[in-house]
């Protein structure tokens, strides 16, 4: 399954290779590039095909 399908607004995110740049925010999934704004690194586009990010339950934030 391609957890990056389901992403939607709102959702909590981490990159798996750039832990540095915290916890992000899904701001949108269009298309398979999904904008993130992350705590330490500001907004930040991804290419859904080439990093899958990791969900951050709700709790765990």
């Amino acid at each position: 399954m391609d957890i990056n399908s389901i992403l939607e607004p709102g959702m909590l995110v981490r990159h798996p290779e750039e832990p540095e740049w915290g916890i992000g925010q899904v701001q949108s999934n269009i298309g398979g590039r999904i904008t993130v704004n992350f705590r330490e690194q500001g907004k930040v586009v991804i290419d859904g095909t080439r990093v899958i990010l990791s969900i951050v339950p709700y709790e765990n934030h």
